[in-house]
């Protein structure tokens, strides 16, 4: 069973009122006709709904389970526990190279991982994460993809010691200069927090230190429920805090898979919340939104499933997504 990122934001920090506005004017000429070049995003046929269906075909709630998750396109994590990452990478971008389609993973092993909270762990050392993310740049080599780098790493930033700030930026730099060189054809985006964690011009100047400037931008939301009206509004806000500080402009992608009915300000297994708009790419805003999360499983063993570990699926929560309750 895969086990990954059950947790995206914890204490936010509210934004300031009035965001900025960003117009897709400011990105680099065709940067909105790119996320829609291909034949559109990759069924994971292994993720752990469609594994829960293939096992369960008896349960009432499979068929239900299988239209509305299992068979929509959504993010593979990656992490410590995916055995030898190249060959694991190779292999799933092989099987969307196949099907003529691309595929979404997602990097998670930065040591430190989550602060050591639900979804602790990550690589033993800065050289072993050197190493693995090399290898997971290098599983892809000239396929496409799009790639999340690090959920949460740099919204996490503050409950590192000084020198472990430093040498996670100097990682993600690191990464990031890896992804570009090995995966030519991947669309990389460094995670960006979500709206109400940590202010856009702090943000930007996070994402600018960890090298966004030469990967394709930044991801929000990732795990968490806020609305895509209010993930673009903050991408926006960041966007234009890049170009007023540094000089350029981003373009952001979305995690929709359970922001249907917006946030309540839990981030823990919340009651209440829904599946978003299915993998896509977007006019407005964003410009692809995307399930990264996989809906259905734990965010850890807190709010309504408290007995549920952190990437554990259950078809309990799956359809509390479905139905909206």
């Amino acid at each position: 069973m895969q086990q990954h990122h059950g947790i995206s934001a914890r204490a936010p920090r509210r934004l300031a009122a009035g965001a900025l506005v960003w117009a897709l004017a400011t990105l680099a000429p065709g940067a909105a006709v790119a996320a829609n070049q291909g034949s559109g995003f990759y069924v994971d046929p292994n993720s752990n709904p469609a594994i829960w269906v293939r096992d369960h075909p008896a349960d009432a709630r499979a068929s239900k389970i299988r239209n509305a998750i299992a068979t929509k396109p959504m993010g593979r994590w990656f992490g410590n526990w995916s055995g030898n990452i190249g060959t694991a990478v190779a292999t799933y971008v092989d099987a969307a190279r196949a099907a003529d389609k691309r595929p979404i993973l997602v990097a998670y092993n930065i040591p430190g991982r989550d602060c050591g909270s639900h979804s602790g762990g990550g690589a033993g050392s800065p050289e072993a994460y050197r190493t693995w993310i090399s290898s997971f740049a290098s599983g892809i080599g000239d396929r496409r993809a799009v790639v999340v780098i690090e959920p949460d790493a740099l919204a996490q930033l503050d409950c590192l010691a000084a020198d472990q700030r430093s040498i996670r930026i100097g990682l993600l730099q690191y990464a990031a200069r890896e992804f570009k060189l090995r995966a030519p054809n991947a669309q990389l985006y460094h995670d960006g927090g979500n709206a109400t964690w940590i202010g856009a011009d702090e943000m930007a100047r996070r994402l600018n230190s960890a090298g966004v400037r030469d990967i394709r931008g930044f991801a929000l939301n990732v795990s968490n429920y806020h609305t895509t009206a209010a993930s673009n509004s903050y991408g926006a806000a960041v966007a234009a805090s890049l170009n007023r500080q540094f000089g350029y402009a981003k373009p952001f992608v979305v995690d929709t898979s359970r922001n249907g009915n917006g946030s309540n300000g839990e981030w823990c297994n919340p009651a209440g919340r829904k599946l978003g708009v299915s993998s896509q790419a977007s006019t407005s805003g964003a410009e692809m939104l995307l399930w990264l999360k996989v809906p259905g499983d734990s965010d850890g063993q807190c709010g309504i499933a408290p007995n549920t570990p952190a990437g554990t699926f259950t078809p309990e929560l799956a359809v509390r997504l479905i139905d909206g309750w």
